[in-house]
Protein backbone atom coordinates (compact mmCIF):
# COMPACT_ATOMS: atom_id res chain seq x y z
CA UNK A 1 0.00 0.00 0.00
CA UNK A 2 1.10 3.56 -0.62
CA UNK A 3 0.31 6.48 1.61
CA UNK A 4 -1.13 9.74 0.34
CA UNK A 5 2.37 10.94 -0.54
CA UNK A 6 2.96 7.96 -2.82
CA UNK A 7 5.46 6.09 -0.62
CA UNK A 8 5.07 2.39 0.09
CA UNK A 9 3.68 1.35 3.48
CA UNK A 10 5.53 -1.76 4.67
CA UNK A 11 3.96 -4.74 6.44
CA UNK A 12 5.29 -3.97 9.96
CA UNK A 13 3.85 -0.47 9.82
CA UNK A 14 0.51 -1.84 8.62
CA UNK A 15 0.41 -4.24 11.56
CA UNK A 16 1.33 -1.45 13.98
CA UNK A 17 -1.45 0.82 12.67
CA UNK A 18 -4.01 -2.01 12.90
CA UNK A 19 -2.96 -2.91 16.45
CA UNK A 20 -3.17 0.72 17.59
CA UNK A 21 -6.64 1.15 16.10
CA UNK A 22 -7.94 -2.18 17.42
CA UNK A 23 -6.57 -1.54 20.92
CA UNK A 24 -8.41 1.81 20.90
CA UNK A 25 -5.21 3.83 21.35
CA UNK A 26 -6.01 5.70 18.12
CA UNK A 27 -9.20 6.31 16.20
CA UNK A 28 -9.25 5.72 12.46
CA UNK A 29 -9.02 9.46 11.85
CA UNK A 30 -6.08 9.91 14.22
CA UNK A 31 -4.21 6.96 12.71
CA UNK A 32 -4.90 8.28 9.24
CA UNK A 33 -3.47 11.69 10.11
CA UNK A 34 -0.48 10.34 12.06
CA UNK A 35 0.68 7.82 9.44
CA UNK A 36 -0.49 9.63 6.30
CA UNK A 37 -2.71 6.75 5.18
CA UNK A 38 -6.35 6.97 4.21
CA UNK A 39 -8.95 5.66 6.63
CA UNK A 40 -10.21 3.41 3.85
CA UNK A 41 -6.80 1.71 3.63
CA UNK A 42 -6.70 1.22 7.38
CA UNK A 43 -10.18 -0.34 7.30
CA UNK A 44 -8.99 -2.71 4.58
CA UNK A 45 -5.95 -3.69 6.67
CA UNK A 46 -8.18 -4.34 9.70
CA UNK A 47 -10.41 -6.54 7.58
CA UNK A 48 -7.38 -8.50 6.29
CA UNK A 49 -5.96 -8.88 9.82
CA UNK A 50 -9.28 -10.17 11.18
CA UNK A 51 -10.00 -12.59 8.35
CA UNK A 52 -6.51 -13.83 7.44
CA UNK A 53 -4.33 -12.89 10.41
CA UNK A 54 -1.68 -10.26 11.06
CA UNK A 55 0.95 -12.20 9.13
CA UNK A 56 -0.98 -11.58 5.92
CA UNK A 57 -0.43 -7.82 6.33
CA UNK A 58 3.26 -8.40 5.65
CA UNK A 59 2.63 -10.16 2.35
CA UNK A 60 -0.68 -8.78 1.12
CA UNK A 61 -0.29 -7.00 -2.22
CA UNK A 62 -2.96 -5.05 -3.98
CA UNK A 63 -4.09 -6.51 -7.29
CA UNK A 64 -3.60 -3.55 -9.60
CA UNK A 65 -3.07 -5.57 -12.77
CA UNK A 66 -6.64 -6.78 -12.64
CA UNK A 67 -8.10 -3.55 -14.03
CA UNK A 68 -5.85 -3.50 -17.08
CA UNK A 69 -6.99 -6.97 -18.12
CA UNK A 70 -10.72 -6.43 -17.70
CA UNK A 71 -11.43 -5.26 -21.25
CA UNK A 72 -12.49 -7.35 -24.17
CA UNK A 73 -9.86 -9.98 -24.99
CA UNK A 74 -7.75 -9.33 -28.08
CA UNK A 75 -8.77 -11.23 -31.18
CA UNK A 76 -6.33 -13.84 -32.36
CA UNK A 77 -5.09 -13.82 -35.92
CA UNK A 78 -5.84 -16.85 -38.07
CA UNK A 79 -2.26 -18.07 -37.57
CA UNK A 80 -2.61 -17.95 -33.77
CA UNK A 81 -5.89 -19.88 -33.67
CA UNK A 82 -6.05 -23.60 -33.14
CA UNK A 83 -7.75 -25.63 -35.84
CA UNK A 84 -10.94 -25.86 -33.74
CA UNK A 85 -11.00 -22.09 -33.13
CA UNK A 86 -10.36 -21.41 -36.82
CA UNK A 87 -13.20 -23.73 -37.87
CA UNK A 88 -15.57 -22.17 -35.32
CA UNK A 89 -14.65 -18.69 -36.60
CA UNK A 90 -15.19 -19.74 -40.22
CA UNK A 91 -18.55 -21.34 -39.27
CA UNK A 92 -19.67 -18.11 -37.58
CA UNK A 93 -18.68 -16.05 -40.65
CA UNK A 94 -20.66 -18.40 -42.90
CA UNK A 95 -23.72 -18.08 -40.63
CA UNK A 96 -23.49 -14.29 -40.82
CA UNK A 97 -23.10 -14.37 -44.60
CA UNK A 98 -26.07 -16.76 -44.91
CA UNK A 99 -28.28 -14.47 -42.79
CA UNK A 100 -27.28 -11.48 -44.95
CA UNK A 101 -28.11 -13.35 -48.17
CA UNK A 102 -31.53 -14.31 -46.77
CA UNK A 103 -32.29 -10.66 -46.01
CA UNK A 104 -31.20 -9.56 -49.49
CA UNK A 105 -33.33 -12.29 -51.07
CA UNK A 106 -36.36 -11.17 -49.04
CA UNK A 107 -35.82 -7.55 -50.11
CA UNK A 108 -35.52 -8.52 -53.78
CA UNK A 109 -38.69 -10.65 -53.59
CA UNK A 110 -40.56 -7.79 -51.90
CA UNK A 111 -39.46 -5.36 -54.61
CA UNK A 112 -40.49 -7.79 -57.38
CA UNK A 113 -43.90 -8.27 -55.74
CA UNK A 114 -44.40 -4.50 -55.57
CA UNK A 115 -43.43 -4.06 -59.23
CA UNK A 116 -45.69 -6.94 -60.27
CA UNK A 117 -48.59 -5.41 -58.33
CA UNK A 118 -48.36 -2.13 -60.26
CA UNK A 119 -48.07 -3.88 -63.63
CA UNK A 120 -44.32 -3.88 -64.26
CA UNK A 121 -42.53 -7.06 -65.03
CA UNK A 122 -39.36 -7.65 -63.00
CA UNK A 123 -36.09 -7.53 -64.87
CA UNK A 124 -34.15 -10.70 -65.60
CA UNK A 125 -30.96 -9.42 -63.91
Amino acid sequence: MRNKYGTEIEGPLRALVVREVESKRLTLQQASERYGVSACSIRAWIKIARSEGYAELYFHQRRTGLLRDMGRPKKKTLEQMTELERLQYENEMLRIENALLKKVKALVEEREARLYAIGHKPSKD
